[in-house]
């Protein structure tokens, strides 16, 4: 990997210059993939089945960076990478505001589908994130889902080497 970025923050960021800058730093990608999350308004752990009106993101500062760092590390021990950027948001997110954005470059697109698929699901399970959603009757901090470590468990059986 010749390029990795990191950002925690409370300001919105654009998909468009994220990506601007990746395709300016190398004249060598053959590939950017990227995935961004948005705030639902539906929560499907709610069984109720109440409208969110936001969301609320905490995260553990300097363990967090160290996460993200460690899972795009693996990543690149299993891909070409040439670039990979990762954004995460906090603080309270309203309903279609960004989450987060992961920015994978390679020279090829299998590569970089890939890790950037392997970078959002360690994400969702290996960095020090906690989420709460609000609705108009209640707030209730969300839950790990069983679908996302499935999504991770997946990966152990693919392990690609450079």
């Amino acid at each position: 990997m010749r390029s990795l970025k990191i950002s925690i923050q409370e300001q919105d960021f654009s998909i468009d210059d994220e990506c601007a800058v990746m395709r300016a730093v190398h004249k060598d990608i053959g590939a950017l993939a990227t995935f961004t999350g948005l705030v639902r308004e539906l929560d499907d752990e709610n069984s109720s089945q109440q409208s969110v009106s936001s969301l609320y993101l905490e995260h553990y500062p300097g363990m967090t960076e160290k996460n993200l760092q460690e899972i795009a590390e693996e990543a690149d021990l299993r891909w070409p990478i040439l670039d990979i950027v990762i954004i995460h948001r906090i603080g309270e997110l309203k309903v279609s505001e960004q989450i987060v954005f992961v920015g994978v470059s390679s020279m090829h697109r299998e590569a970089a589908f890939a890790a950037c698929a392997f970078i959002m699901d360690f994400l969702k399970t290996k960095a020090a994130f906690w989420k709460k959603s609000i609705t108009e009757n209640q707030e209730r901090w969300v839950e790990a889902k069983n679908s996302d470590a499935k999504a991770t468990e997946k990966w152990a059986e693919t392990k690609h080497k450079r």
